[in-house]
């Protein structure tokens, strides 16, 4: 039988000496005692793919609303390529793969439905605002769990990790910053794949000098990103991309803002207001029936309040459940 202590000792005698070593774990805030076989950042990654936030991502808005066809991106398969670019990033650079693949899994655990239309009203709506990035860590710490504790009790690396794998502070493990990096490298590829194939945009409409630069081909481009992440970060104790790179890539990234993710045809206007009109009405709705939301969430609302405990129940939905429970809420049966 492999042992905990065997990778463990394994991760000492191949990984760089910048990677976290499982071992050295800042630890968790609930102590446990440690699994006979898995590492404390493989235990972590466990976690979070068994839980409920985690198979949710499956029915919740990447960038498309309610889109036809099957082959479209959800926050689940956005999740996935994460990891996946992570994943190679870490090992070609020998740092912590299980640490890398935890972060990634868990990074959108708190997106709300409707992709960042639901994030940018529930923002508006709630006091003190919502960050997808602050609801994923709150995911974690309290709203999984099993019954009577509250969170998945994660490592610090992993809960850093995902809090800040966007927002001003840099993740303070290598493997952190690669997750940062790998999530704007697919949905930047991944939602130019999706805006083609809806006939949003061609190729031929890509800034040329980006095309030039890093790519004309989905492929192409991860593996330029990829490549050129682990050649300047390699030997470093920070993950670096080069400044030709690193300023085509944000180019990519703006265009996409002006002619995609803003873009009428992908986010119609009669679209946007109803996914406010669904937001705003449920959030309103359990603020003045708290009595209506499921028994668990009841019993948090002493301690952190009706508004919270509410933001993080409209929060949770996936776009089907949230449509269908505003329909049933709000829509006279003759009329559905």
């Amino acid at each position: 039988m492999i042992k905990r202590e065997d990778l463990e000792k394994k991760e000492y005698e191949n990984l760089s000496s910048f990677a976290a070593k499982s071992a050295d774990s800042k630890g968790r805030a609930l102590q446990e005692e440690k699994c006979q076989v898995r590492t404390e950042f493989q235990r972590d990654r466990d976690r979070i793919v068994h839980s409920k936030s985690f198979r949710r991502l499956m029915h919740k808005t990447q960038v498309f609303l309610a889109p036809e066809g099957d082959h479209f991106r959800t926050r689940l398969t956005h999740t996935i390529e994460v990891s996946q670019i992570a994943r190679t990033i870490a090992r070609g650079l020998a740092l912590n793969e299980d640490l890398t693949e935890a972060i990634a899994l868990g990074h959108d655990l708190g997106h709300t439905p409707f992709g960042h239309s639901g994030e940018t009203i529930l923002n508006n709506i709630h006091p003190g605002g919502f960050k997808h990035n602050i609801q994923s860590l709150r995911v974690v710490e309290v709203l999984e769990g099993s019954k009577g504790r509250y969170g998945m009790n994660l490592t610090a690396e992993v809960k850093d990790g995902i809090v800040n794998h966007t927002g001003p502070v840099k993740p303070f493990t290598l493997e952190g910053q690669i997750v940062r990096f790998s999530d704007r490298i697919a949905y930047i590829n991944h939602d130019i794949d999706d805006a083609i194939r809806s006939g949003v945009i061609k190729l031929t409409d890509l800034p040329k000098g980006c095309i030039a630069v890093l790519g004309n081909t989905h492929r192409g481009r991860i593996n330029t990103l990829v490549m050129n992440l682990i050649e300047n970060s390699d030997g470093k104790n920070a993950i670096i991309m080069s400044d030709s790179c690193q300023e085509h890539m944000d180019k990519l990234r703006t265009y996409m803002f002006e002619n995609v993710y803003h873009n009428e045809k992908v986010k119609k206007h009669e679209d946007l207001h109803r996914v406010e009109t669904i937001i705003s009405s449920l959030y309103d709705y359990y603020l003045d029936h708290p009595e209506s939301l499921p028994e668990e969430r009841q019993e948090m609302i002493e301690e952190y309040g009706v508004a919270e405990i509410v933001k993080d129940h409209v929060a949770g939905m996936t776009d089907r459940y949230a449509l269908n429970l505003y329909n049933e809420l709000f829509i006279p049966k003759g009329w559905k």
